[in-house]
């Protein structure tokens, strides 16, 4: 008996159920499918970071710097992808904190209904892609989805909004990059001439030319000159 009493639990074990029923209220569908939602949303949340922030242009553009010093893997994917994410967080800020007081903050506290929440939360994010959305790319967009011309900003679709504010980024990035790509370029060039003039045309330009280029970025302290340029072209200033 002493031996069973020690092997008792000195404490009791609960025990978890899991199950489906059926919904008594209309209240109870309504959390459930607040929850539903809810998961959804957390579940596309890579593709709202991506998307529907400064990431792409961000990532897009530490992209072309790699690939114009011609350094392979250096920095890594996780370096560039980790100071993308850190640079999209420092620009978004001010969205991001409107978007908690304005929509998150009140309707965790009662204060807001689901719907009134959501349209609250959504609001700082169209108007930042609103500002760097080209209106040719909306105007595409509209057209093809055979949309009458909206007369206010609220008459625009999010749906339609964020591929038009999509391909508006990627052309900004794909600008900055082809400007980072012309001074690497010129070295290459320098480079396969001089070797041609000397006979070595055996001999691969890029080994020749990766130190300069690396030296060329660090003197003029490539890094700085860059990030400073992508985060005005969104601050301004």
């Amino acid at each position: 008996m002493g031996l069973l009493f020690l092997l008792q639990p000195a404490f009791p074990i609960p025990r978890l159920d899991m199950g489906i029923s059926l919904a008594e209220t209309p209240g109870d569908m309504a959390v459930s499918l607040q929850i539903l939602l809810l998961l959804t949303i957390l579940t596309l949340a890579p593709a709202i970071l991506i998307l529907m922030t400064s990431f792409t242009r961000i990532i897009v553009t530490l992209s072309f710097i790699r690939n114009a010093l011609a350094t392979n893997q250096m920095p890594p994917n996780q370096v560039l992808i980790g100071l993308a994410l850190f640079l999209t967080f420092f620009v978004m800020a001010p969205v991001l904190s409107t978007t908690y007081e304005d929509g998150i903050q009140p309707y965790l506290a009662g204060e807001t209904e689901w719907e009134t929440a959501l349209e609250r939360t959504i609001e700082p994010l169209r108007e930042f892609m609103f500002t760097h959305t080209r209106e040719k790319d909306l105007e595409m967009f509209i057209e093809i989805r055979g949309e009458d011309r909206p007369e206010t900003k609220d008459d625009v679709n999010t749906l339609t909004l964020i591929p038009a504010f999509v391909i508006s980024e990627l052309k900004s990035a794909f600008q900055l990059g082809f400007v980072i790509f012309i001074p690497f370029l010129v070295i290459d060039m320098i480079v396969a001439s001089t070797l041609m003039a000397m006979g070595m045309m055996m001999l691969p330009p890029v080994m020749i030319s990766l130190p300069f280029k690396i030296l060329l970025f660090v003197l003029v302290d490539g890094w700085h000159l860059v990030v400073r340029s992508v985060l005005l072209s969104y601050l301004g200033g």
